[in-house]
């Protein structure tokens, strides 16, 4: 014991430094990969930005079916030994991922953005870094267990490298994998990888846009109070997201299996529909939608419904078979839905948009300490305790739900909720405890005892 006690700073110092050659190389790769996608997403995106709204009616469902033949024929000619998912590689595939596949999500992603799909960026950058990063560590010979930190480390750089968020973007690559759990020996390289990738991308001429917002140092608990409505209402209307985009991928796939649709037609469909949609909704919800999102930040009166326009492009736009990130459209839903809210009670909006934007992050994707560091790292030290306050209450608020259904649950949020740990969400059981449903039928017995008792007629 007494050995022990005097050799193991030495192994953990071993271990740092291990690690930190391990993630700044790594953190390199990908910030170098997501750069090199950025790039061509931004030349991609700038020209199409401005086009009259018939040339989008008609860019739309070619961009639909152009994401239909890429993923189709892509996926059926590349590995099918292995799921193309960061999340599997790292809890079944020992943190191996297909590496013959790493442009097709890039390129469908860009083909989407730049057509007019409302989508996000960064899904082909977390996909980007796993891949790198599962490159890497077959490349250097790691085993399993090491692989497998190096591919979330991958994820976490990948993150930190298209929003500018570094330490957000590093505890949001380990966090999204297990809901309730987060892995401790992860976030060292985590971090490392996260910060090298931001500093890399800087170097290739990547910019990022950062939201301050001024407070009173003083504590106000009715604003306090305020936010954590905010927040409430947030985790509903990720849970409203999360329920829209299932629908909607649900009915796509039950029309294309009932009439025998060619599968990458479907996109094309999903092309055409919102070509009609955006007759009467207004084009500044296609695509990743930022100005929108920035004027939300800047207090800026933006429209009631605008969250639930940006909901609906993104659920057909996803749900028919387009490819794209799903966390920057959580960014707008969030900005609007909290500056309107704001507005409602009589807050900044400004301050409302911060917390609103960082809540349905925490709650539609299940990471909100992630949420918190990226208030933090975006709106500034001063909003600190109102982001805590927004991002853990919509993340109870949401329940069991999630836009990545492989994520594990380990533990269940509420005490009256029962669960087996450590099952994906799509594959997971989830019921009421019997306790609770004792109780609510206890109390519905008592109701009809006392409704009969008054109903009685009285004697005289």
């Amino acid at each position: 014991m007494s050995r022990i006690r005097y050799v193991e700073p030495l192994v953990m110092i071993a271990t740092i430094i291990r690690w930190f050659l391990l993630a700044t190389i790594t953190g390199g790769i990908v910030g170098t990969g997501t750069s090199l996608f950025l790039k061509g997403l931004y030349f991609s995106t700038d020209k199409t930005s401005h086009l009259p709204l018939w040339l989008s009616m008609i860019l739309l469902p070619i961009g639909g079916l152009l994401n239909g033949l890429i993923l189709y024929f892509g996926y059926r000619y590349g590995s099918k030994d292995k799921k193309d998912s960061v999340i599997a590689a790292v809890h079944e595939q020992s943190g191996l991922m297909p590496y013959k596949t790493i442009a097709i999500k890039p390129i469908a992603a860009i083909i989407t953005l730049a057509s007019g799909g409302s989508a996000g960026k960064e899904g082909p950058c977390s996909h980007i870094g796993g891949t790198l990063a599962s490159w890497f560590g077959h490349l250097i010979r790691l085993n399993p267990e090491l692989q497998k930190r190096l591919v979330a480390c991958g994820v976490s750089a990948g993150f930190a490298s298209v929003f500018g968020t570094p330490i957000a973007g590093a505890i949001y690559g380990i966090e999204v994998l297990t809901i309730g759990r987060i892995r401790h020996d992860f976030i060292f390289p985590a971090v490392i990888a996260g910060v090298t990738s931001f500093e890399v991308s800087k170097l290739w001429g990547i910019t990022y846009d950062y939201y301050p917002v001024h407070l009173s140092q003083q504590f106000s608990d009715v604003l306090f109070l305020k936010i954590l409505l905010i927040g409430m209402v947030c985790g509903l209307i990720s849970w409203l997201f999360i329920e829209s985009f299932e629908r909607v991928r649900w009915l796509f796939s039950s029309i294309q299996q009932k009439f025998h649709i060619w599968p990458p037609m479907m996109p094309f469909v999903g092309g055409l529909i919102l070509s009609l949609l955006i007759l009467m909704i207004p084009t500044d919800y296609l695509g990743l939608s930022l100005p929108i999102m920035e004027s939300a930040l800047s207090g800026e009166q933006v429209s009631y419904l605008g969250w639930l326009w940006k909901i609906l492009l993104v659920s057909i736009t996803l749900g028919s078979g387009f490819y794209g990130g799903i966390v920057t459209p959580q960014f707008v839903i969030g900005a609007i839905a909290g500056n309107v809210l704001a507005q409602l009670l009589g807050v900044n909006p400004a301050l409302g948009a911060a917390v609103g934007m960082v809540s349905v992050v925490a709650s539609a994707s299940n990471t909100p300490i992630a949420a918190v560091f990226m208030g933090f790292e975006l709106f500034g030290s001063s909003t600190g305790i109102y982001v805590v306050g927004a991002c853990i209450t919509a993340y109870i608020t949401i329940g069991h739900r999630s836009v990545y259904p492989d994520q594990l649950v380990a533990y269940p949020k509420s005490l009256w909720v029962r669960l087996v740990p450590d099952i994906a969400l799509e594959n997971e059981k989830i019921h009421v405890s019997y306790t609770l449903l004792k109780r609510i039928r206890r109390w519905q017995h008592q109701q009809k005892r006392l409704n009969g008792y008054f109903k009685r007629p009285k004697k005289l």
